[in-house]
């Protein structure tokens, strides 16, 4: 064991590179023929949605490095231009193939049903009527050709919009004949219309592509010029917020203040329709300062995300999955009070096999419980219209203490969290925006309430945010207990956010940036040490992320030692399993189903009393050295063997589980003669019994 190096660059695997193989697992699902066919699409469109995503942050961070010279490489040993380059050769495969499925396969399936996508030249007569007149009345009104010329420079492309470029011949009513033109279509409009069957006499799933449209009728706002070629394409920029918080003396302002900069960041990526020449696709890469590495032809509409609205606007049912509703555990069926419930029992919700809704009925009555002094929260991520914020406001005005941790930077949610975190101070909440340096990640919900026999902690502590809707598509754990010394760790963490002090003692509790890392690195130590010992040892962790190094270190040294190592990893994995030698005890698993795996929990076996966690934090350095995190023991007995219980079927899966090999390639498992196990599935039908 120690003639090995754990640290030579073959044993990680590339994180951007990992992220993409990540995406590749989601498109793969919108081929399986297992799965509803509207939900085909779905997984097609939340690929896109994630390639989006990987350009504007990961490889716009790539291309910052690149550009500011940076040697620095990860684990790996892999320069940032390196990984650049095969990013940009692997992203290119998987959008050629999302464009195949779409095409190929997504398209033919739809039209089998009578969801017809219908092309130009297919439209009949009634229904161009119909599109003109929608044109007409619905489009033409809010679009702004720009000309392009000496007094009318190349706009500024706003990120992942919808333009066109046009080319012409002939001259406006001022003479000008520059010969190109730019229309941006505003996000205000439907990229999918449905044609309407009765006037049409068309099917009653008819849809057009609003780039279609306006390519059809795109010559009526250039009157007396002729339309010679139209082009769609859109722009894809960094969308990284940069606030320099040792400069800013008002977080709230600083970040609004950059939301408006972020659709106008650098250009990071180019899509253009595939039969656009050669002479237009140079000009606007020149325009946007790119080069071909970053450009993409693509075989249908350049925002394909948006085709995801069909999904709404069909009621087809039987083409997605069936409907459910979330179970509740009995005692809180019965229960009036969730005070009373949790003061005798700890409880813990498996969403969103089990309801959200006593998160939520948890705030509720504590805002109008006349006891109930205080109620502490941190808001990560929560949504429009959140039940959450609403009680919150409520307890607030009642007069009660108010205190909520506000992380304005929540990537892509910093728009909605600047408006909840001005609606709580409107009332009268403490708003604080946690610790400068660090985002607050962690899950936590304390209330304190007057009894009898004084003060008690309520604690709500979660895997997930608070975030009502992504419950229902999320997996992930949430914690009720009264259990006074956690309850006082959770007051010392809050504690810790709003006030200034040093390094606090936890007890039960472990946190980023200070015991979480060198707690979880003792933890698998220790089952190092019975294995050494000749006992088993025993670690399963399911997370959505793993790649810090020492951690990956310590599991290869406990597997060496013959500790039996069983990874869940739904995302990004830079460990290689199956290593002669290094990595043979060790198994790494994805699960891509119906939902989005997300809970963070962490269970090591202690010579036969074993330990479970659940927490806020990925194995990763941003979650373990430059985040708030929490992670929390699930103590009591039920409730512990309840978690074993849910990973060992997760580790029986054998019809959404994709296995990690040691190249860093997946493969899918198949039953074969065994009987088929979908974890998801079972857990689905198991838990949404007491409903």
């Amino acid at each position: 064991m120690d003639t090995i190096d754990l640290k030579q660059p073959e044993l990680y695997i590339n994180r951007e590179l990992s992220l993409l193989e990540f995406n590749a697992r989601v498109l793969e699902q919108a081929k399986l023929e297992t799965v509803p066919l509207l939900e085909r699409l779905r997984y097609l469109c939340i690929s896109s949605t994630n390639m989006d995503e990987f350009f504007e942050v990961r490889v716009a961070g790539l291309m910052q490095k690149v550009k500011l010279g940076s040697t620095q490489a990860g684990p790996d040993n892999m320069s940032a231009q390196e990984t650049l380059r095969l990013a940009r050769i692997r992203a290119s495969e998987l959008v050629a193939e999302q464009y195949r499925v779409l095409n190929e396969v997504i398209f033919p399936r739809l039209a089998e049903q009578g969801i017809n996508f219908v092309k130009r030249d297919d439209w009949s007569e009634a229904q161009e009527k119909w599109l003109r007149e929608y044109y007409g009345q619905e489009l033409q009104p809010i679009l702004s050709p720009m000309g392009l010329d000496p007094a009318h420079p190349f706009p500024r492309m706003l990120n992942k919009s919808l333009n066109f470029i046009v080319s012409l011949s002939g001259k406006d009513a001022f003479g000008r004949s520059s010969g190109l033109a730019i229309v941006q279509a505003p996000r205000a409009l439907p990229r999918v219309i449905q044609i309407p069957a009765k006037e049409t006499g068309g099917g009653p799933n008819d849809f057009v592509f609003l780039s279609s449209v306006l390519h059809a009728f795109v010559a009526e706002l250039f009157h007396g010029m002729k339309v010679k070629e139209c082009y769609q394409f859109r722009v894809t920029r960094n969308s990284d917020l940069f606030v320099d918080e040792e400069e800013i003396d008002d977080l709230l302002r600083a970040v609004e203040g950059e939301l408006a900069a972020r659709h106008y960041g650098d250009t990071v990526r180019l899509e253009v329709a595939l039969n656009c020449p050669d002479e237009l696709v140079n000009f606007l890469l020149t325009r946007l300062k790119l080069t071909r590495d970053e450009l993409f032809m693509v075989n249908g509409p350049v925002n394909l995300n948006r085709v995801q609205a069909v999904i709404d606007l069909v009621d087809r049912p039987e083409l997605t999955f069936p409907s459910y509703v979330p179970g509740l555990p009995v005692t809180l069926i019965r229960s009036e009070s969730l005070f009373d419930t949790i003061r005798k029992q700890d409880l813990l919700l498996h969403h969103p096999f089990e309801s959200f809704a006593p998160v939520v009925d948890f705030v509720r009555q504590a805002a109008a419980d006349p006891s109930v002094l205080s109620i502490k929260q941190t808001l990560y991520r929560t949504g429009s219209n959140s039940a959450i914020v609403d009680a919150l406001v409520t307890a607030a005005r009642a007069g009660k203490e108010v205190t909520v941790v506000v992380e304005l930077r929540a990537r892509f949610d910093e728009a909605a969290n600047v408006d909840l975190a001005t609606r709580l101070q409107e009332v009268g909440a403490h708003v604080v925006y946690g610790v400068v340096g660090y985002k607050t990640h962690a899950k936590m919900l304390l209330i304190i309430r007057r009894e009898t026999k004084g003060l008690r902690y309520y604690t709500h502590l979660g895997t997930g945010n608070y975030h009502s809707r992504t419950a229902r598509i999320y997996t992930d754990y949430g914690l009720f207990t009264c259990d006074k010394v956690i309850g006082e760790d959770v007051q010392k963490v809050f504690n810790q956010l709003t006030s200034l002090g040093k390094v606090i003692k936890l007890h039960k509790l472990l946190q980023s940036p200070f015991t979480l890392h060198d707690g979880m690195l003792k933890k698998i130590q220790r089952e190092q040490a019975l294995a050494e010992k000749g006992k088993p040892g025993r670690v399963i962790a399911k997370m959505n992320s793993l790649v810090e190094p020492q951690i990956i270190q310590a599991l290869y040294q406990a597997s060496q030692a013959g500790v039996q190592v069983d990874l869940i990893v739904r995302g990004v994995c830079a460990l290689r399993p199956g290593v002669p030698g290094v990595s043979d005890n060790i198994r790494v698993c994805s699960i891509i189903g119906r939902f989005l795996e997300h809970p963070r929990v962490y269970c090591f076996g202690n010579d036969g009393n074993p330990e479970v966690f659940g927490a806020s934090a990925d194995w990763m350095e941003r979650n373990l050295f430059h985040r708030v995190e929490t992670c929390f023991p699930i103590e009591a007995k039920k409730l512990r063997d309840r978690v074993i219980s849910d990973l060992e079927l997760y580790l029986r899966d054998n019809t959404q589980a994709w296995l990690l090999q040691p190249d860093g390639t997946y493969v899918l498992t198949k039953p074969g003669k065994a009987e088929p196990v979908s974890a998801q599935q079972t857990l689905l039908e198991s838990l949404a019994e007491s409903a």
